[in-house]
């Protein structure tokens, strides 16, 4: 299961690359930096959506279904951007790009976490670190891939339109790679030696909420602003990567190149790879609020440094861009562990999809800010790191906000809490937990000994 998770998210996970196809669609159609994000924006929006949209169609049809639409959705939408750039048509490109290739990254990206966390119930934050970790490291690939493309192919509109062709090729034979390896649970399944009475004191509850009365709680909405904050600070940098180190340190005496910028994507990607796998197994040590108080504590702390500190040295800017994509990717993959432990197990993948939408409006907040900033500052003639100043102000204040959002979070109340329709009573004396089916038509009692009845 873990190959088959890393094979669709290292695929979907090349939109972290965009940034390397900017400067080259500016020059070649003429656009300004806000425009030539549009397609990464709406990908995002359309990620969100569709996950929110499409989380009960994935829990009821399997992951094997919602990786064979992702791997359609993403590739044809890459082959419809291709058409765009040759044709200089870039409302095809964002159509593709962001709008078809979009919904392919939501349905992708939720396909394998319910199914990780069923597989890995006594480790869920490594679960879902594990899930996660290829959409993180996509950039890791995609970015050098991506330059040496455009190298060879040209920066012009057939260039951009070959690269496009060529990455709509090669996914889908990565994403069929997933529909294949992919594997559920048998039902009630549980790891040898492990029963779940040693997880109940990292868990906030053990009872089940749907994911229509998850909507109704305040813990669900708290969480999708710390997710919305953390996502916003952590998008704006990497949408907008390689333009924003090349003007920190434009008039120093060490410039940073194209190929040393792009470089630099890959460095956040493995950043964003790894923090997703190391932060969210430390958050099964010391917990999912605890984790995303250092997520958004720290972070801003880093921003402080960048905005005071940045252009004065160029591996403090790179550290503390690095941390800051590390807790950007570990919030992702924490994110479903803490939603497992506030509302089980039960429909968390179609809860997981909804929270998502968070990300949708990161997707278009964080791009949105830095550079509508920096396209204001340079028309009123500024350069170099005071294009980014407020936008890195801003950004320190949405993480304070996300910080506050996070130490609302308690325990559900127990109305919230339900049985699916048709389930037994509630388990006799002695028995420690019941297994709920994935189809919500009934449950299991399991006793210490793992009998079921």
């Amino acid at each position: 299961m873990p190959p088959a998770a890393l094979a669709v998210h290292l695929s979907i996970g090349q939109a972290y690359a965009w940034s390397v196809f900017k400067p080259p669609l500016e020059s070649a159609l003429g656009l300004s930096g806000t425009v030539s994000a549009l397609p990464f924006q709406l990908g995002i929006v359309m990620l969100g959506l569709s996950a929110a949209f499409g989380g009960t169609l994935v829990e009821r049809n399997g992951p094997r279904w919602a990786m064979s639409v992702s791997l359609v959705c993403f590739s044809s939408g890459f082959l419809v951007a291709a058409l765009g750039a040759a044709t200089g048509r870039y409302w095809l490109v964002v159509l593709g790009y962001g709008f078809i290739g979009g919904i392919g990254l939501g349905i992708g990206y939720i396909s394998p976490v319910s199914t990780l966390i069923k597989w890995f119930p006594d480790r869920p934050g490594m679960a879902t670190g594990i899930a996660i970790m290829g959409f993180g490291g996509g950039a890791l690939i995609a970015s050098p891939w991506s330059t040496g493309m455009l190298e060879s192919f040209g920066t012009d509109r057939s260039g951009i339109a070959s690269a496009f062709l060529v990455h709509g090729v090669v996914y889908a034979a990565f994403l069929a790679l997933g529909v294949l390896l992919v594997r559920v649970p048998p039902e009630g399944w549980l790891p040898d030696g492990w029963e779940p009475k040693q997880e109940t004191r990292r868990l906030v509850t053990n009872a089940q909420v749907s994911a229509r009365n998850a909507l109704r709680t305040p813990q669900f909405w708290c969480l999708w602003v710390v997710l919305r904050m953390n996502v916003t600070a952590g998008i704006g940098i990497l949408e907008k990567a390689v333009p924003m180190i090349q003007d920190f340190f434009a008039d120093t005496s060490t410039p940073v190149s194209v190929s040393a910028a792009a470089g630099f994507v890959a460095l956040l990607s493995l950043a964003n790879m790894g923090g997703r796998l190391l932060w969210s197994s430390t958050s099964d040590l010391i917990g999912r609020k605890n984790m995303y108080r250092v997520y958004l504590g720290v972070g801003a702390l880093m921003y402080v440094m960048i905005e005071r500190l940045g252009n004065d040295s160029k591996p403090l800017f790179i550290c503390c861009a690095l941390v800051i994509l590390s807790f950007y990717g570990g919030g992702f993959a924490t994110a479903p562990a803490y939603l497992r432990d506030l509302f089980g197990t039960y429909q968390v993948g179609a809860i997981h999809g909804r929270l998502l939408t968070a990300w949708s409006t990161a997707g278009v907040l964080g791009p949105l800010i830095v550079n509508r900033v920096a396209d204001a500052g340079e028309r009123a003639g500024h350069s170099g790191p005071s294009l980014y100043t407020t936008s890195l102000t801003i950004m320190i204040g949405l993480l304070v906000v996300g910080f506050v959002a996070n130490e609302c979070i308690r325990p559900v109340h127990p109305r919230f809490h339900e049985t699916p329709e048709g389930s037994s009573p509630p388990c006799p004396p002695g028995v420690v937990s019941r297994s709920w089916s994935s189809s919500g038509s009934g449950s299991q009692c399991r006793s210490a000994t793992g009998c079921t009845n």
